[in-house]
């Protein structure tokens, strides 16, 4: 069985960082890739930044580039998102996802995903 556990939420002031965590357990996903998607309050879930496992290609969306790093280590099936230069607009609960499939990667077609956690960022 598949479960993904994220951590590494919290609240931090505007301007801050934070450090989130999703370590994968029940398969491994060399082939395929693992994103970060948030749901801010009455918002759709939206795509934040994805990896391709197999070659660490990534993608963000336009409103993280330049502040948001998604790295993985392949030793702990483990995929980081690094938050720097957070905004109160950055607040929403953060999911992780895994696929086996690295099609998906930008997309919310994943295939297993984790129970979330807060980010809240105060102005």
């Amino acid at each position: 069985q598949v479960q993904l556990v994220e951590s590494g939420g919290g609240l931090v002031q505007a301007g801050g960082s934070l450090r989130l965590s999703c370590a994968a357990s029940g398969r491994t996903f060399s082939n395929g890739a693992m994103g970060w998607f948030r749901q801010a309050p009455g918002k759709e879930r939206e795509f934040v930044a994805g990896i391709r496992w197999s070659n660490g290609g990534t993608n963000y969306a336009d409103s993280v580039k330049g502040r948001f790093t998604i790295s993985r280590d392949a030793a702990k099936n483990t995929v980081y998102l690094q938050m720097n230069s957070l905004k109160h607009e950055d607040t929403a609960v953060y999911y992780c996802a895994a696929d086996q499939r690295s099609i998906v990667v930008v997309t919310k077609k994943y295939t297993y995903w984790g129970q979330g956690t807060q980010v809240t960022v105060s102005s």
